[in-house]
């Protein structure tokens, strides 16, 4: 599995679903307007997965080709990959602000993946269930209005994920004024890279005995 970060929520994963020697698919997570700031990622994708209405997380028409949308909760079995995606709130506000953001948790190459970008607290004891103990985990480290560093830093040692991939943080040219750099995150879990990485290449033999270890991603 190969996984790279877009700025934002947006990550792209390419994956080989049906074993060594099958075609790649590609996901791209949460693909952003123009107007936050930053350059969408460009080409193709077989599968796009929207986690929310808003312009940060909602752009599908910067993906070519004809690809599978999701952008609604529910049970799919696409290409290979099992999905199952849940509401909970978007904002600290029960929903007042946001309304509701999709979580997603995907079977790849025989890893659990979860997906938190949008959400706005911790989630119920129902959804921790759901997401509890991920191989990785996309996790919102900056946002003011929903889960900050410190909220991040509990919610990670409650789900017990063998990677943690921060997303949602501000960045260089991000206009996103809700969101803060990832400072509050990695003081609270102390165990942040000094470096940050182009790519994250993983299968499920490497981090089997891997615990909540921290992978910085560059923007690219």
């Amino acid at each position: 599995m190969h996984i790279t970060y877009h700025g934002l929520s947006c990550i792209k994963i390419i994956a080989k679903t049906a074993g060594r020697g099958s075609d790649d698919v590609t996901m791209l997570f949460a693909p952003y307007d123009p107007k936050c700031g930053l350059r969408p990622p460009q080409g193709n994708a077989d599968i796009v997965l929207i986690p929310h209405t808003d312009p940060q997380f909602n752009n599908p028409s910067v993906v070519r080709g004809n690809p599978i949308i999701i952008d609604r909760p529910g049970e799919y079995a696409v290409q290979g990959i099992n999905i199952v995606g849940r509401d909970v709130s978007a904002d600290i506000y029960g929903g007042e602000k946001r309304g509701n953001t999709i979580v997603f948790v995907l079977d790849i190459e025989d890893m659990k993946v979860v997906y938190l970008a949008g959400i706005g607290v911790e989630p119920h004891a129902d959804i921790i269930d759901l997401i509890g103990n991920p191989d990785i985990v996309f996790l919102p480290v900056g946002d003011s209005d929903g889960i900050d560093g410190k909220t991040a830093e509990t919610l990670a040692r409650k789900i017990e994920a063998k990677i943690i991939i921060p997303i949602q943080y501000k960045t260089k040219k991000c206009t996103v004024k809700t969101l803060k750099d990832t400072g509050d995150f990695c003081s609270q879990i102390g165990n942040c890279p000094k470096k940050s990485e182009e790519k994250f290449i993983v299968k499920k033999a490497d981090i089997e005995n891997t615990v909540m270890e921290v992978v910085s991603l560059q923007v690219i």
